[in-house]
């Protein structure tokens, strides 16, 4: 399943540094995109449960970072 979603995110190396760790989740591919304020998400099932540990993972680099459904 691939979805994408409008993000929130400050710079481009913080968006580049939010795709490392996204990718490092199990079963997840993810592409963010600082330009667009995109962030695609490919994995298994996309869940409300995906997406908290997704922010979770993405706040630990950019505490201001935010996934707008």
């Amino acid at each position: 399943m691939r979805k994408k979603f409008n993000i929130a995110v400050d710079c481009a190396n913080c968006a580049a540094k939010v795709e490392n760790a996204l990718n490092e989740m199990p079963g997840v591919k993810a592409q963010v995109n600082f330009m667009t304020q995109k962030m695609t998400l490919e994995a298994d099932m996309i869940d409300d449960a995906l997406l908290d540990k997704a922010l979770k993972t993405a706040r630990k680099i950019e505490p201001e970072f935010e996934i707008r459904k």
